[in-house]
């Protein structure tokens, strides 16, 4: 019996794939201004889950109070620093650019000290005089107005930090709707990737959270432990600007840098200033501070999984760049996530060495 064949009905294919992308791009385009929000929000949330398990334990069971603690913890870890560092940017880089922009307030040092170099000293304090003494008065009026742009480039920058306070109320808000029905979101999640790729849909979530996690412990709360004990160093030490020194401090501990490019400089600092007690307290802090990461470090990753440094640096340069502060977390995570999946997936394939083994291909050759 010979059943009609069933016409492929190009246009409505056509006329139902552009529906879903327009809809698809009209829902992006809503919820755009909280996709980074929310995505910190799941990173924090995902990262803070066990704490917020054992907090529920201690309380009783009420999953309301751990949610407030958590939320309090939130508030004081994210909202409290970022507005210290704002009043501080504020109130420390308005002299700064009153300085940079007024006519004939910078000028070249003497460097006396160039006469005491061996053999090139004399010749290198009498070339930097005559360029003084010459060419100074023109140097210095080209520079000028670059210095003034850059000191008002950055102090423009803190407009972003407002927006960056924003995504912090944001991420507040989620986490605490995450923190409530964190069970029944993350079985949708996983419902929906199974949805998508079956096993290995369920296995990429599991994989994500894992890295998630892993950046967490092992990166960010590596890097928050050390630029606080750095900080308080600093501020003990009498050190000025140790709010924003503890910041730059923390970027760079993300970054894989350490603290010790920030603390070097200002232990040189105290010693050039005369304060030697101060400054060998700052030296033995600085030791512990600096090698403290290679204790936390590996504590932490056993929690998560083992990322390399180089793709953690890249996260935190590509995410600053493309984010701005809030892609501090996000570039590694976003990385750290990519790379996890993509290593399980090549690693489902056998090895070229499994596929050709020479020893058996040279035996096959024999047998014929």
């Amino acid at each position: 019996m010979d059943y009609p064949r069933q016409l492929l009905d190009l246009p409505r294919m056509l006329f139902s794939v552009t529906f879903i992308a327009l809809m698809t791009l009209a829902c992006f385009w809503v919820v755009q201004p909280f996709i980074l929000g929310f995505a910190w929000a799941s990173m924090v949330v995902i990262a803070t889950w066990p704490l917020l398990i054992k907090i529920q334990g201690l309380l009783w069971g009420r999953r309301s109070l751990a949610v407030v603690v958590m939320t309090l913890l939130l508030v004081l870890l994210f909202v409290l620093p970022v507005s210290i560092l704002i009043s501080s940017v504020i109130d420390n880089s308005a002299p700064l650019v009153a300085w940079a922009t007024q006519p004939n307030r910078l000028t070249l040092p003497t460097l006396h000290w160039l006469r005491d170099v061996p053999l090139v000293g004399h010749k290198l304090y009498s070339g930097w005089q005559t360029m003084i003494s010459g060419g100074g008065g023109p140097l210095v009026t080209k520079i000028q107005p670059y210095i003034g742009q850059s000191a008002t480039w950055l102090l423009s920058q803190v407009a972003q930090v407002g927006s960056f306070l924003i995504h912090c109320g944001l991420m507040i808000l989620f986490s605490v709707l995450l923190y409530i029905r964190g069970e029944r979101v993350a079985l949708a999640v996983r419902h929906f990737a199974i949805r998508l790729g079956a096993e290995r849909g369920d296995a990429s979530v599991l994989l994500a959270a894992q890295a998630i996690r892993a950046v967490a412990l092992g990166v960010v709360l590596t890097a928050i432990v050390q630029a606080v004990l750095g900080g308080i160093g600093l501020a003990v030490s009498g050190i000025p600007l140790a709010t924003i020194l503890t910041i730059v401090m923390f970027i760079m501990c993300i970054a894989q840098l350490g603290p010790l490019p920030i603390l070097i400089p200002a232990m040189i600092w105290l010693y050039w200033s005369g304060d030697t007690t101060w400054g060998t307290v700052l030296l033995i802090w600085s030791c512990v501070v600096g090698t403290l990461d290679n204790i936390l470090r590996p504590i932490f990753i056993r929690m998560g999984a083992d990322l390399p440094i180089l793709l953690v640096l890249c996260g935190v340069i590509g995410g600053l760049l493309a984010f701005g502060m809030i892609g501090l977390f996000i570039g590694p995570v976003v990385l750290a996530v990519s790379y996890r999946l993509i290593f399980a997936w090549v690693h489902e394939a056998p090895s070229p060495s499994e596929m050709h083994d020479p020893e058996k291909h040279l035996s096959d050759l024999s047998e014929l």
